[in-house]
């Protein structure tokens, strides 16, 4: 059984550290919500071990990882605290051993690659990194159909990746000298590697993550649709999740597709505002595609993509 002081640092880690996400986790009910502190959690120290502040070498960081690796799955003992509540969880839920691998070997690539030059070697990566976290989710629902449903797991957690990849571009340079913007999306618009790494923006690389934000709004489309073979209770707080994320498109195109000179962030009022809107139109026709197409930041056409942009300025009660 997860211990207390184990939940709550697991809840501290995810209430700093994925303010976006953590807002819709407040809607979970608790025998989702508190297994999803932890599942968070696990996934940050991870994230740690790749690109925390320390004086380790990639090597050093691989041994960590395969460390962290055995811990998780109950193979040796820990005594971090999330990662004890992840082995007890992933038990507890069955999650595969499988999911928890493709994470892992996810992160050891992060030691050494920081470039991509194709979307099909991306998704390959994202595999790992988001799709796996999808899937253990899902596990953590335990929906009826469970098989049905993780195709849109999958897909929403690719496009929550491919969000973070666009909105991010410029602190991955800065702070990483990682770029996760495909080479063959930027040269197809005119620009590369090179001119992201220099952090200089043009039309071209307006371009290329106009053309990614694309990518990624099709993935939530598809992950969307499939939300309603989720557990009544988790259906509002996975769309929710959706809407609050894909509104960092709204401030992308707002700044005309620039991710490069600045990192767009949602206001907390504004995250509130979302909530406040999805719910009432939830409460008025619970089906997660109606929602999300009235009140999220992706246009269907022309005509949509105006209102949205409009809406998007609206001052925020």
């Amino acid at each position: 059984m997860v211990e207390q002081r184990q939940l709550a640092r697991s809840k501290e880690i995810h209430r700093t550290t994925g303010r976006t996400f953590y807002v819709a986790t407040r809607f979970l009910p608790e025998r989702v919500r508190h297994p999803t502190y932890v599942l968070y959690a696990f996934f940050r120290v991870a994230d740690e071990v790749v690109d925390g502040d320390n004086d380790l070498s990639p090597t050093e960081r691989a041994e960590r990882l395969e460390e962290f690796r055995r811990a998780a799955l109950g193979e040796e003992p820990t005594d971090d605290p999330v990662i004890a509540a992840f082995s007890e969880i992933r038990e507890r839920h069955g999650i595969p051993a499988s999911d928890v691998n493709t994470f892992v070997d996810a992160m050891a690539t992060d030691v050494e690659k920081a470039r991509y030059e194709t979307y099909d070697e991306l998704r390959e990566y994202m595999d790992g990194s988001a799709a796996a976290v999808g899937r253990m989710m899902t596990s953590v629902m335990a929906p009826e159909q469970a098989q049905q449903a993780l195709p849109a797991a999958t897909a929403l957690g690719e496009a929550f990746q491919l969000t973070n990849f666009v909105r991010d571009v410029r602190e991955d340079v800065i702070d990483r000298d990682r770029i996760y913007l495909p080479a063959e999306t930027l040269e197809a618009h005119g620009a590369s590697h090179r001119q992201i790494s220099r952090l200089e923006f043009d039309e071209n690389v307006a371009g290329a993550v106009q053309a990614e934000l694309s990518r990624a709004e099709a993935l939530y489309r598809d992950g969307v649709a499939g939300i309603e073979l989720l557990p009544k209770d988790c259906q509002f707080p996975v769309l929710l999740a959706a809407i609050l994320y894909v509104d960092h498109h709204r401030l992308i195109r707002d700044l005309d597709y620039d991710v490069v000179s600045t990192t767009p962030s949602l206001s907390t009022p504004r995250k509130l505002w979302l909530a406040a809107r999805a719910r009432y139109a939830w409460w008025r026709n619970p089906d997660p595609r109606t929602v999300f197409r009235s009140v999220s930041a992706i246009p269907s056409d022309d005509t949509d993509h105006r209102l949205h942009r409009a809406m998007g300025r609206l001052p925020v009660p």
